[in-house]
């Protein structure tokens, strides 16, 4: 994460609803021949201590699950290059604002009595944003379907112990600089979700 203290005002509950919202993330441990990586949906509790998600059986990360491991899940948001030339002012170096934040916990394998359960709760978490369209369902599918589904992935669950928050948009300038760097990441930006990022970056 940045370093800047001024990149770092979000609060842990602002952090959480960020996360929470884009319920997306890359979940890295480290494995025993250097770090494993997976990209994973996941939902977090009411008060955001715990993260639960499933993976695939054969993901090294499950193998590497015999007990419970250090882990981070990275979720980042809306991103761009700003050029040094958008801003209007002399002396100025390129940079990359962005949106993202690091829960750090302890990443465990859960029964695979309760991956059924899970999956229901993801579901209708995810389903329940596409109203007013009727939600999928668990039991929609076959049996054999969903019996063979239910093999091939396992639960698990992260303790949340650590929430930081880097939401970078150019604060660091004053007002005039960062509506012109704005602009140029709207019009001309490269990286995703640039228009987002212009609209964080006018409003910070």
């Amino acid at each position: 994460m940045h370093p800047n203290p001024i990149f770092h005002t979000a609060s842990d509950l602002e952090n959480l609803e960020f996360a929470r919202h884009r319920a997306f993330g890359m979940l890295t441990v480290n494995g025993p021949e250097g770090p494993l990586a997976a990209h994973v949906p996941f939902i977090l509790s009411k008060d955001g201590s715990l993260a639960e998600l499933h993976l695939v059986r054969s993901n090294p990360i499950v193998r590497a699950l015999s007990q419970p491991l250090p882990a981070l899940i990275a979720v980042t948001g809306p991103d761009s290059y700003v050029s040094p030339d958008w801003y209007g002012i002399d002396d100025q170096v390129p940079t990359w604002n962005y949106q993202a934040v690091h829960l750090r916990g302890r990443l465990e394998r859960r029964p695979d009595s309760e991956l059924a359960a899970l999956l229901e709760r993801q579901s209708a978490i995810y389903e329940g944003r596409l109203l007013p369209k009727a939600p999928w369902r668990l039991d929609k599918m076959s049996e054999p379907a969903r019996a063979k589904l239910l093999r091939m992935i396992v639960p698990c669950r992260m303790t949340v112990d650590a929430i930081d928050g880097t939401w970078k948009f150019s604060q660091n300038k004053p007002d005039e600089v960062r509506e012109r760097a704005a602009d140029g990441v709207e019009a001309d930006g490269f990286g995703s979700e640039t228009r987002a990022l212009a609209r964080l970056m006018r409003g910070a």
